[in-house]
């Protein structure tokens, strides 16, 4: 077998350094300590960051040498020593984090973790505390998060411009260490044996729902279930038996386990915080006893695609901070009272009542939930009545938490004539629907309206992606190129749109530079009748092999990477030679791929490297029913695409 050695002295030093000094300068007396301690780190990766993790949080010499002399001196670092050198780390922890670390026990090695449901699950058990009004639990709760983190507690945590989607992961021998501190309070349940084994003493499990009959604690506070495979025995002796027994639960995540009905019975859990009962695809209501939980801060919903609708006298749970109910296709309408909920910060879907026929909340009731972030999905936007009014009344502007807003008229299928809107005041009313600018997403779908798009779109300058799709009416819509922030577009099934700017090619998109500076991803889909990129044209459309003359040197993403076009003739359009992921060309003109190919010709020195040639690159090449393709000029091409790994071609006429 080889055996896999440490880093060497200079690696080694070089993490130490970059973790335990940060931004700091170095004292030379901190230089010769650190140097000590790493000398019984033995090269190990996960211990040098860990203990170097520790050192960033301590100032003084005094505290670098007392760690040094006398927690360290007691461990001689071997192969056996690994963990007990990380537990050093962990007795280092303040009390608040330490909880909040063996708390991670519950997970099965190399689970991927989401960060922000573990600062619920932290939440809901009193681990957090508001020391400091102006901050949120969870903003607290990301803050402990990002101290563990620092400290080399978790792995391969993503990067994001926004942490509601973060996972990470812990290290294996982090994880032993977790189970190791955690004790008999916190236990993985996946068999018969197990369940039971463990003691009363335990208080927070993971476990198979069919098991829970054999264990014996009754103090029970964390019930969560990983399951391998969707388990069918969640049946009603089960919810009797974790009803009756464990009152002071604060924590049960319940998804996937295909149960249709949940007790009335379920408000005697007084003391919940944290309720999940997401991917229960065929729940359609839930008991209004569930108000009586005045305790509870979330409530989990999603893919709850047969829920109906929530329990009237929602207003009951002051507590509650999150309602999620994303991907609940079924709910017809949001419950009166909904609006007093003031406390929330995630409501991710909101269904207008299309008839009134359910006496459901009408927008007004977003008013006051200034404290919205995350996810809001606005559905059912074509039936609104007033609508100028009731979209002023949302009061979108001052939601300044949101990053992600979906506004949709009307579902597909849905009368043609608009729904129960009769204003015909879509081009005012969407000016009212104006979010705050800090918005990282927007989507819009549906709208039928024949008007501009809003004034405000162009002054959303944080706008990272957006997605349109129809069905809707209008021709022309913002070509987004000067939006600084903007990595991904997507227009889809907008049939009658034909042209992206007002403006010729070499019209007023300004310098290269701010031409689209930062679009990654493009999507254009199913728009039969965009036929050119711009209304105007100031070139000759008939001259497919002039690369000069549409202006290609300002006229080209500078940085998009995966460009997707399908069922849209589009014949002229910014070029896109920096492309170095994905192309994906369907039902659309050959021109603009043949223009691109060919821009080395004018753009690039003789000397130029393979790597520097327009797709070179490109890592999946597609293309299906293209005319006018030259075979010969591909087979030309394709020699200098050395970063190609997927290639398909097919149906094309020529």
């Amino acid at each position: 077998p080889y055996v896999l050695k440490g880093l060497s002295d200079d690696d080694a030093w070089s993490l130490f350094k970059e973790i335990a000094f940060e931004q700091r300068s170095i004292n030379p007396t901190f230089v010769k300590i650190g140097k000590q301690i790493l000398e019984r780190c033995g090269g190990v990766p996960l211990v040098i960051r860990t203990i170097a993790g520790a050192l960033s949080f301590k100032e003084t010499e005094k505290e670098w040498s007392s760690f040094k002399d006398n927690e360290l001196a007691r461990i001689s670092q071997n192969e056996g020593k690994i963990l007990a050198t990380l537990k050093l780390s962990y007795d280092h922890l303040p009390s608040h984090l330490k909880h909040c670390f063996a708390y991670c026990r519950l997970y099965p090695k190399d689970h991927k973790i989401h960060v922000q449901t573990l600062v619920q699950f932290w939440i809901a058990q009193g681990f957090v505390k508001q020391l400091n009004p102006s901050q949120s639990l969870e903003e607290i709760g990301f803050v402990y998060f990002k101290d563990l983190n620092e400290r080399g507690f978790f792995q391969e945590v993503g990067e994001r411009y926004s942490w509601e989607g973060l996972t990470c992961k812990m290290h294996d021998l982090m994880h032993d260490l977790a189970e190791s501190v955690a004790g008999t309070e916190s236990s993985i349940v996946d068999s018969n044996e197990i369940a039971s084994k463990v003691g009363e003493k335990c208080r927070h499990i993971s476990i198979d729902p069919s098991l829970i009959v054999l264990f014996k604690g009754k103090k029970l506070r964390t019930m969560l279930h990983f399951p391998n495979e969707r388990n069918q025995n969640m049946n009603d002796e089960i919810w009797d038996f974790i009803i009756s027994n464990y009152r002071c639960l604060r924590v049960l995540e319940l998804n996937g386990l295909d149960f249709k009905m949940i007790p009335r019975s379920i408000c005697k859990l007084k003391h919940l915080r944290y309720l999940d009962l997401s991917g229960n695809f065929n729940i359609k209501s839930l008991p209004k006893s569930i108000c009586k939980i005045q305790n509870l801060q979330a409530l989990k919903l999603n893919l709850c695609w047969e829920l109906e609708e929530l329990p009237k006298k929602i207003e009951k749970l002051v507590n509650l901070t999150h309602l999620g109910c994303e991907d609940c296709s079924g709910l017809t309408h949001m419950p009166r009272g909904i609006g007093k909920l003031t406390s929330l910060e995630t409501l991710s879907k909101f269904v207008v009542d299309k008839d009134g026929s359910h006496d459901g909340a009408d927008l007004s009731e977003l008013s006051g939930l200034n404290n919205l972030g995350g996810r809001l999905e606005i559905t059912n936007l074509g039936f609104v009545k007033n609508a100028k009014e009731k979209f002023k009344a949302a009061n979108l502007k001052e939601k300044q938490h949101l990053r992600l807003l979906v506004l949709v008229w009307n579902d597909y299928g849905d009368d043609d004539d608009g729904g129960g809107n009769d204003d015909d005041d879509d081009d005012k009313s969407l000016e009212d629907l104006r979010p705050h600018p800090n918005l990282k997403e927007l989507f819009i779908g549906g709208w039928r309206s024949d008007a501009k798009f809003p004034s405000w779109l162009s002054l959303l300058t944080n706008l990272v992606v957006i997605r349109i799709w129809g069905p809707s009416n209008f021709k022309q819509i913002p070509s987004f190129a000067q939006l600084p922030c903007l990595q991904k577009l997507s227009i889809v099934d907008l049939t009658l749109l034909e042209y992206m700017d007002d403006n010729s090619p070499k019209g007023s998109q300004g310098e290269p530079e701010s031409f689209f500076p930062s679009l990654k991803s493009l999507c254009l889909e199913n728009c039969p009748n965009m036929k050119s990129w711009w209304r105007k044209s100031s070139i000759d459309d008939d001259n497919e092999d002039d690369t000069t003359v549409i202006g290609t040197s300002t006229m080209a993403f500078p940085c998009l990477s995966s460009l997707e076009i399908v069922n849209c003739p589009l014949t002229s359009m910014p070029l896109y030679p920096s492309l170095d992921d994905d192309l994906r060309l369907v039902k659309t003109s050959s021109r603009p791929l043949k223009q691109t190919m060919k821009m080395n010709i004018t753009s690039t020195s003789p000397s130029s490297s393979t790597s520097s040639l327009p797709l070179s690159k490109l890592k999946s090449f597609h293309v299906h029913k293209i005319e006018g393709l030259d075979t010969h000029m591909l087979d030309e091409y394709l020699k200098h695409f050395t970063g190609l790994k997927k290639f398909t071609i097919g149906d094309c006429k020529e």
